[in-house]
């Protein structure tokens, strides 16, 4: 999957959807199978430990 830039639009998208997407804060990759309230977990793309379930992300920007 070709990466996309990440923006408000994108996370409630996924939020939406509730498939248990999440997002890299470091490479911006999507993640599928995370928990709504994941934090920290380890990206598969990049490998550093920034994703975020979509629903979290979304209560940090205050959507």
């Amino acid at each position: 999957m070709a990466k996309r830039k990440l923006n408000f639009d994108r996370i409630m998208e996924a939020a939406e959807e509730g498939e248990g997407a999440g997002f890299c804060l470091a490479c911006g990759a999507e993640a599928c199978g995370v928990e709504p309230d994941a934090r920290g977990y380890e990206c598969e793309s990049c490998g550093a430990k920034k994703v975020y379930g979509a629903e979290e992300l979304l209560l940090r920007i205050g959507g």
